[in-house]
């Protein structure tokens, strides 16, 4: 048995992403993300962060989109968790989110953030999109 981030360890790298919605626009936030260790690819990236092993994953959520965005959220559930084919040891958990104020601005990882609609949302991205998420995302039309 190997020590905990050795390379036998086959733990994962969680994150917790926001899909944050806006009810009025019909739109969903996304963010311009900087080099990510997993990523070599990524470019725009829904807003998150990895929590740390003492932080509750919602705690973790919502102190993360407020860094990245400037925007305070409220989790309205869990969409989805999925890993990425092209980075096995990583698992994402998505949350539909809502904002409830604060001041759009991008921050932390990201360099600057859009709105975009839900049938514009995957040509943005350079990382695998499943099927699953897509579905439930077009379904926020």
């Amino acid at each position: 048995m190997g020590h905990i981030n050795s390379p036998e360890d086959n733990s994962f790298v969680v994150y917790v992403l926001g899909v944050v919605f806006d009810t009025k626009t019909r739109k969903i936030l996304i963010g311009k993300c900087a080099e990510n260790p997993h990523f070599s690819e990524l470019t725009w990236g829904f807003p998150g962060g990895k929590p740390k092993k003492e932080e509750e994953f919602e705690e973790c959520l919502k102190k993360e989109i407020k860094v990245s965005t400037g925007l305070n959220v409220e989790n309205l559930g869990t969409v989805f968790a999925k890993r990425y084919p092209e980075a096995k040891e990583v698992m994402a958990i998505y949350y539909l989110c809502e904002s409830t104020g604060g001041e759009e601005k991008p921050g932390g990882e990201m360099s600057e953030l859009k709105w975009v609609n839900p049938d514009e949302l995957e040509k943005h991205f350079t990382t695998s999109f499943h099927p699953h998420l897509k579905e439930y995302i077009m379904n926020l039309k």
